[in-house]
C-alpha cells in the first residue's frame, strides 16, 4: 500500500470516527472523480440547464450530512455511495426538468437527457459478476483519468465524455486543432499505459 493510500485510509477511519475536518478532507478528494462522473452523465439538453459542477457539490454536501449512514469501510465502497448520491440527483434533476415541459410535443424521454455509457447500456440481464466487472473497470477509469495532468484530462473529457469535436475543443482550449489531436493523442497514449500498469498491479 502507498503512503498516499495510507494516509486515505487513516483519513477514512478519523471521518468514520467523527471527525468533521477529516470527512471533509476525504470528501474533497473525490470532487474530480464525481466530476468526471457527472460529465459523463449528464446529455447536453441537460447540460444547457444545470452546471454538472453543481450536481458534484449537491452531491458532496448530501454525502457530507449522510455520512453517519455510510456503512462501507474503504474508499472503494465510499466511491460507490458517493456514485450512488450523484446518480440519484441526476435522476431528480431530470424528472424536474421534465416537470417544466408538460407539453407532450416538446417533453423528451430521460435517456435523452442523460448521456449513454457502456455500463447503462449493459444487458439488463447481465450476471451480477458481470455488473461488478463494468463497474470495476469504469471505476478504474475514472481513478486513472484524475492522475493524468490537466491538460490530458481535459481533452480526453471533452472529446469522450462531453463529445465535442476537435474544433471546439481547440476553441476551449486556446490551441489549434492539429495541437489538439496531438494532445490528444499522447493522452491516450499515458491513459492507455496507466490503465495497463493498474492490471499488473492486481
Amino acid at each position: 500500500m502507498s503512503t498516499a493510500e495510507e494516509s486515505s485510509g487513516g483519513l477514512l477511519a478519523l471521518a468514520r470516527a467523527g471527525d468533521q475536518d477529516a470527512l471533509g478532507e476525504v470528501l474533497e478528494g473525490y470532487r474530480q472523480y464525481l466530476r468526471l462522473l457527472a460529465g459523463s452523465r449528464v446529455g447536453k439538453e441537460l447540460r444547457a440547464r444545470f452546471d454538472p459542477s453543481d450536481l458534484v457539490q449537491e452531491t458532496l454536501l448530501e454525502a457530507h450530512r449522510d455520512f453517519p449512514q455510510f456503512q462501507g469501510e474503504n474508499r472503494a465502497e465510499l466511491a460507490g455511495w458517493l456514485r450512488q448520491i450523484l446518480l440519484r440527483n441526476l435522476a431528480d434533476q431530470c424528472k424536474h426538468h421534465q416537470s417544466q415541459k408538460r407539453d407532450v410535443g416538446r417533453e423528451q424521454p430521460l435517456d435523452l437527457l442523460v448521456k449513454k455509457t457502456p455500463e447503462s447500456l449493459a444487458a439488463p440481464l447481465s450476471t451480477p459478476s458481470a455488473q461488478a466487472l463494468k463497474t470495476e473497470q469504469a471505476g478504474a477509469l475514472m481513478t486513472a483519468l484524475t492522475r493524468l495532468p490537466p491538460d490530458y484530462r481535459e481533452v480526453l473529457t471533452l472529446r469522450h465524455l462531453q463529445g465535442e469535436t476537435f474544433e471546439v475543443i481547440a476553441a476551449r482550449m486556446g490551441r489549434t486543432p492539429g495541437a489538439v489531436r496531438m494532445l490528444w493523442m499522447r493522452a491516450l497514449e499515458q491513459l492507455g499505459g496507466s490503465l495497463g500498469n493498474a492490471d499488473e498491479a492486481t
